[in-house]
């Protein structure tokens, strides 16, 4: 997708201007530059100007840092470093705002910026299965961080197909944000990033990071060059980083069957089941006609169950309402539920794997004793325990547990709620489930196609 050009230092200053409500007479009194210049620098005739010149023109126009950078850059694109050692701050390294309200998240969100508050954390990791959450829960932990602590945030999605939907390449946020996308993937333009961030406080996010061995040592050799930077990364699969911590994500809580097996009012089923809220808000949306009555509240309920409570799989279903009823969906959700995880309205191919195919990525690209693990995991009643599973399995207890914590890790199985004096119990997730049917469906298939050929 081609980006639009950035609008050059003639179309920006005359903008500047006339958003402050002035003349070129008017700015040329208030800043001493002649009436000339001005007119030349708007007609573009002037694409150099001295910088004591953009000084007094920002100066009388009682322009924001922002935009004295943007003025900078259009000179010099170079320039944005040397601009940025007196005015880089929180005004200038911005997270992107959020659309919608955080859901649920409350326990976790306040654990995160907990951890961002202290010196002793500097390397975080969020981890857990695409669709749940990672990145909406960084972008609002970056935005307390932001308002309440003033620290710079600096926002760089690593996905390639999300690159088309960032700032202008000519505004200082996407400038600098390039410097750490080409610092992660290249190794470069680290001096002018340890050089702009120094011994100030500063908060990297890197969305959508995939740990290598050549990018480790670039982010930890950062680390060591400014003392009070910190940097958080989401990802799918877990890496524990030199001096890092993880944080693995969950989906959001649903209903227990016990609470399904009785029946009780539908505002029971939505306390404390942030995925029953959630998806109610969704159906507001997609059909306001629908009241939450207790029914249609129980049956969400069964649904959000059916699909883990995975935030982007709750919406995607939810779409589907314009066309079946609750109940219709419900039954989906049950027999098929990974036809709907993608929804109604097809993305754009340019946006990147759909999240039916990123979820089937993530199971079917285990390592073979994961998915060997994984696979009989899914047969056991739930809920088993670590016991329970090294005798299905055979293998050592030792050796099971540490198994099944990488899986716990990756979220492709989830704690259940331990009543008092029992066992901890965990289930495999119903759309993992869904994978590994598919997954036996197709092998069939593809061994036949290899004999026939």
């Amino acid at each position: 997708m081609n980006s639009q050009p950035a609008p050059g230092l003639d179309a920006l200053l005359q903008n500047a201007r006339r958003r402050a409500g002035l003349t070129q007479e008017q700015l040329a009194g208030l800043s001493t530059v002649s009436v000339r210049a001005i007119r030349d620098l708007e007609l573009g005739r002037v694409q150099h100007p001295r910088r004591e010149t953009l000084k007094l023109l920002a100066n009388a126009m009682r322009l924001s840092d922002t935009r004295r950078v943007e003025l900078e850059l259009a000179v010099d694109a170079k320039a944005v470093g040397r601009v940025f050692q007196d005015i880089y701050g929180a005004d200038l390294a911005t997270p992107p705002p959020p659309l919608r309200p955080l859901v649920g998240r409350r326990a976790e969100l306040e654990a995160l910026t907990a951890r961002l508050s202290t010196d002793h954390e500097r390397l975080l990791t969020l981890v857990g299965l695409p669709g749940v959450g990672k990145s909406r829960l960084a972008q609002e932990a970056a935005s307390v961080i932001h308002a309440r602590d003033r620290v710079p945030v600096l926002w760089v999605c690593l996905d390639d197909a999300a690159e088309t939907a960032e700032a202008a390449p000519s505004s200082p946020q996407s400038t600098v944000a390039g410097w750490v996308r080409a610092l992660v993937r290249d190794g470069e333009e680290f001096e002018e990033l340890a050089t702009l961030i120094g011994s100030k406080a500063t908060l990297i996010v890197l969305d959508g990071h995939d740990a290598s061995p050549t990018v480790t040592p670039r982010l930890l050799s950062l680390l060591r060059a400014c003392e009070r930077l910190k940097i958080l990364t989401t990802t799918d699969r877990p890496v524990q980083l030199p001096g890092g911590r993880l944080l693995p994500l969950a989906p959001l809580a649903v209903p227990s069957a016990a609470d399904l097996a009785v029946e009780v009012a539908g505002d029971t089923l939505v306390a404390d089941r942030d995925a029953v809220e959630l998806t109610l808000s969704h159906v507001s949306y997609v059909r306001p006609d629908f009241l939450p009555t207790d029914a249609v509240v129980t049956t969400v309920a069964h649904i959000c169950r059916a699909l883990d409570g995975m935030p982007q799989a709750l919406e995607a279903a939810a779409s589907w309402l314009l066309l079946y009823s609750p109940q219709q969906l419900l039954d989906i959700a049950l027999t098929a539920p990974l036809v709907l995880l993608d929804g109604v309205t097809p993305t754009d191919p340019a946006a990147g794997p759909t999240l039916s195919e990123r979820l089937t990525d993530a199971v079917t690209g285990l390592a073979p004793q994961a998915a060997a693990l994984l696979r009989t995991l899914a047969t056991l009643e739930d809920p088993w325990t670590v016991d329970g599973a090294a005798r299905a399995c055979g293998t050592s207890l030792a050796g099971t547990a540490r198994d099944v914590h990488a899986l716990l890790v990756r979220g492709l199985i989830r704690r259940l709620p331990a009543t008092s004096g029992d066992s901890v119990g965990f289930t495999v997730l119903n759309l993992v489930r869904a994978v590994l049917a598919a997954e036996r469906e197709t092998a069939p298939a593809a061994l036949t196609a290899v004999l026939v050929d």
